[in-house]
């Protein structure tokens, strides 16, 4: 079975595009390293072969920053298989006024916010892995 690929939207210089990355980090690198791995958005949007090789027929998470889903759209377009596509947008809505941060540092709240999404993702990342046995 193929790593689960976590990919993240670049969102520069937003908090959303930030918490997305963190994120994708967190599950790729502390929560779930043993399953998941992420591949650079950028390498796929300038049609990077090595990185289409790497999603192609896979299953796939994105998390976006906002709706235009430029991860996941992305992602389906390079041949991913997306089976949850996830907006840390959508995470602040269950937190208004919370200061999460900037585009460039989170506050402590803007990383309680990413943990509770990372919980999120690796539910759906648990249920994928017993789908794919």
């Amino acid at each position: 079975m193929s790593k689960i690929k976590v990919l993240s939207c670049s969102g520069i210089g937003k908090v959303y595009g930030l918490m997305a990355r963190e994120a994708v980090l967190e599950i790729t690198n502390e929560l779930k390293p043993g399953v998941t791995e992420t591949v650079c958005l950028a390498h796929i949007v300038t049609g990077d072969a090595e990185a289409k090789e790497k999603i192609e027929g896979v299953s796939c998470i994105t998390i976006d920053g906002c709706p235009m889903l430029c991860a996941a759209k992305n992602v389906e377009l390079a041949g991913g298989i997306v089976k949850a596509k996830y907006r840390t947008v959508d995470e602040m809505k269950n937190h208004r006024g919370v200061n999460a941060g900037t585009g460039t540092a989170l506050t402590e709240e803007g990383f309680n916010i990413v943990d509770e999404l990372c919980a999120k993702v690796c539910v759906k990342i648990d249920e994928i892995i017993k789908e794919e046995k």
